[in-house]
């Protein structure tokens, strides 16, 4: 599993409950707050200190709109003609986006920021709750392979430049102080309601230190008479994997209980709300090797009773997939994975009363005669959940002749199953392929992707630590993720 995961690569620290062991960066550097803040966090020293001579004629406050596809540095001037006047167009229902820049040459003791009325010429209103913003923080970051082609393989932390770099936007803290010779960029977003009059609106952007208003920034957002529907119902196929594993470690509460599903809902909601269109479900103990920082585990509780046969509990897999539904991601479920990195298989034996594992891959008896229980079991339940039609048998980067082996085992349990794998492109494989997503670097003929899409099979691409351009990572330019959607 490279897929990507958006987080800092050398010194990442978060955000999570108050905790009295102080937290440390990857590195081992103590952060000087607790372990897992909640509200709001302390951001890492900027290895690049301000250069005095450069913030020698900023001797006030300055305001300006921005540009969305920059990120601006902490401590350096930010390289912008300013402007106070900017201007969005987007249909009902779209999302319009805007970034204001805050330098200064002194110290801001309360800086916050609030929005105006939009009113169109009319009198038609954009209501206040159609309006969300946020400071953007910083984290550390790093830097691509010394090659310059991505980012995979063991990396020493001390053979690559820190960086600290704007990337998530906090919309929980209301304000904040800010030193003299420090930049700080502001995000604001409109969710143009879908039930609005098409027109143009316009209405401000209000920057202040405390009750002293420090600048004005004009917005002016033309809606159009189009609509966009909500993004359940979007054809983007959106899949980006969720961990509720580090949920649960961060918020420091029980796996499944009702206190880790209220810290996840916010965060599925916004995943949803993004067009979210696929459940990440796991069969298997760390399908990925725990690769991650908190591995992934087994949704499914697999037992061998004392006789041999085989027993399946699917209640945590039922419990997450019903919310998941519940925040609006409903579309397809992926079940990873037959295939795991590590090709062994964690089991509860009624017999010793253990835990036990069992190491066997396509193409032994043993692989067979377990999964196939598995996948009987597994189907029986999906159908009478009413899950069967949307869920698919999910593999991560296997090779072809294993994949071959493993979809002989997935149809002699049930024909009907759906398959998807993330990989290299197999001309062998790919009709046996409900859901086939190759890396974005390769190639996939295009009579094949418009046959596919009169089968209505998904066919679609992901990025890895692979690929430098383009990339989500921490230290990639915003218009890559923009440029990929």
């Amino acid at each position: 599993m490279k897929r990507l995961t958006i987080f800092s690569l050398t010194c990442l620290f978060s955000v999570g409950a108050v905790f009295a062991q102080q937290g440390v960066t990857q590195c081992g550097v103590p952060t000087g707050q607790p372990k897992f803040p909640l509200l709001t966090y302390q951001e890492l020293p900027d290895p690049t200190a301000p250069s005095d001579k450069e913030w020698a004629a900023v001797t006030s406050t300055q305001v300006s709109w921005g540009t969305t596809d920059t990120r601006y540095a902490k401590h350096q001037l930010p390289q912008l003609k300013k402007q106070q006047t900017v201007s969005l167009k987007g249909w009902r229902g779209e999302r319009v986006n805007a970034q204001a820049v805050v330098w200064t040459g002194v110290e801001l003791k309360d800086l916050n920021f609030s929005f105006g009325d939009f009113k169109d010429k009319k009198g038609n209103v954009l209501p206040k709750d159609a309006f969300t913003g946020g400071f953007v923080r910083y984290v550390m970051t790093d830097e691509l392979n010394k090659d310059g082609r991505g980012a995979c393989g063991h990396r020493k932390s001390i053979d690559y430049d820190s960086l600290l770099v704007a990337d998530p936007i906090d919309t929980n803290l209301k304000t904040m102080a800010l030193p003299a010779h420090t930049v700080q960029p502001v995000w604001v977003q409109c969710w143009i309601p879908q039930s609005a009059t098409p027109g143009t609106y316009q209405g401000e952007l209000l920057i202040n230190d405390g009750s002293r208003l420090l600048q004005r920034l004009n917005l002016e957002i033309t809606v159009s008479s189009r609509e966009l529907p909500q993004p359940s119902e979007w054809a983007y196929h959106l899949d980006l994997w969720q961990s509720p594993y580090a949920v649960a470690r961060y918020y420091q509460v029980p796996l499944w209980s009702q206190e880790h599903f209220d810290a996840m809902r916010p965060l599925m909601k916004m995943l949803a709300d993004a067009g979210q269109k696929i459940i990440t479900a796991t069969l298997t103990h760390k399908p990925w090797n725990g690769q991650t920082e908190d591995y992934f585990d087994t949704m499914v509780t697999w037992m061998k009773r004392a006789d041999g046969t085989w027993a399946f509990d699917y209640t945590i897999f039922d419990r997450w997939v019903e919310f998941m539904m519940s925040v609006g991601i409903d579309k397809q479920i992926n079940c990873y994975s037959m295939v795991p990195w590590e090709l062994s298989f964690q089991y509860y034996d009624q017999a010793t009363n253990s835990l036990q594992f069992v190491k066997t891959a396509p193409g032994d008896a043993a692989y067979e005669e377990m999964w196939g229980a598995m996948l009987a079991s597994f189907s029986k339940h999906l159908k009478e959940k009413g899950w069967f039609d949307i869920c698919a048998i999910a593999m991560d980067e296997r090779p072809m002749e294993v994949m071959q082996k493993t979809l002989k085992v997935i149809r002699k349990a049930d024909p009907d199953f759906k398959v998807s794998l993330a990989g290299n492109y197999h001309e062998e494989i790919e009709p046996d392929l409900y859901d086939y997503c190759i890396v974005i670097g390769q190639n996939f003929p295009e009579e094949v992707r418009l046959r596919r899409v009169a089968e209505n099979k998904r066919t679609n691409y992901y990025t890895c630590c692979t690929e430098a351009h383009p990339n989500t990572f921490t230290f990639s330019d915003p218009a890559e993720a923009a440029w990929m959607s």
